[in-house]
């Protein structure tokens, strides 16, 4: 059991395995619900383990057997280019997962792309729009069963940069990025009250590359330098992670049981 009831590292052998333990935990949770009558809002991230486990997703059985009129899927941030780029976080998971999903077309909710006639100020308020349609009276945006977020080496998660104004900003559900660190400039990003409303947020990284900023997520740096850091689930937060990643993670923060 982790020392802290909320925070959770898990570690898969490499990348291939924690691919497989992710799905395995996000099929448990999304099942639970569904059979329940519930409706699941789940937050994708890109990035190469996002679609490795969206892939996984789609080769288990239980996969065939859930309802997934009940889920809609949404995405922490996109990058602001043509629909056909393959640089675009919801092509990558349509490829891998859902257009082998048997899910109504209105239960996917992409961000606009650069030539959908909008500009970016305007394809990130249409988004914020989307997301107020399933909002309740506490917040103007759904409460998402399972936020799924990367972890850069620099500790950014969606399109969430360190040292930058964005990771900052409370009075909004979604903001252009512009003069982006990492290409391609333009982008849109969910905002950390979103985020963090979130029932369970998990965040995946692989890779040596990747062990400062867990290691600093860990210890509770600052959000504004390590935006990892300041991602937290209402209920859980885990960190699925390879050993590789896992160099700098005291043992007593590692669950074997989640």
């Amino acid at each position: 059991m982790a020392a802290d009831p909320v925070r959770r590292v898990v570690i898969g052998a490499d990348p291939a395995v924690l691919a497989r333990v992710v799905a395995d935990r996000f099929l448990v949770r999304v099942l639970a619900r569904v059979r329940q009558g519930r409706i699941a809002h789940i937050a994708l991230t890109g990035g190469s383990m996002g679609g490795a486990v969206l892939r996984a997703v789609a080769e288990d059985p239980r996969t065939a057997g859930l309802d997934w009129s009940l889920v809609h899927f949404w995405w922490g941030d996109e990058r602001f280019v043509p629909a056909k780029d393959p640089d675009r976080n919801a092509g990558q998971a349509r490829e891998a997962l859902l257009d082998r999903l048997p899910i109504p077309a209105e239960n996917i909710h992409e961000m606009a792309p650069s030539d959908a006639g909008l500009s970016l100020d305007d394809a990130a308020s249409a988004y914020a729009e989307e997301l107020a349609r399933f909002g309740d009276a506490d917040r103007a945006w759904p409460s998402f069963a399972v936020c799924f977020l990367g972890v850069g080496p620099d500790g950014h998660i969606a399109s969430l940069f360190p040292d930058r104004p964005e990771i900052t900003v409370v009075d909004a559900a979604v903001l252009p990025v512009r003069d982006s660190p990492k290409p391609p400039p333009e982008r849109i990003t969910l905002t950390r009250p979103v985020i963090n409303a979130s029932k369970r947020v998990w965040l995946v990284l692989t890779g040596a590359e990747k062990a400062s900023a867990l290691g600093l997520a860990l210890a509770g740096a600052n959000y504004e330098n390590v935006p990892a850091a300041g991602a937290k689930g209402r209920k859980r937060t885990v960190f699925f992670v390879d050993e590789a990643a896992a160099l700098e993670v005291a043992p007593d923060l590692i669950d074997i049981d989640y």
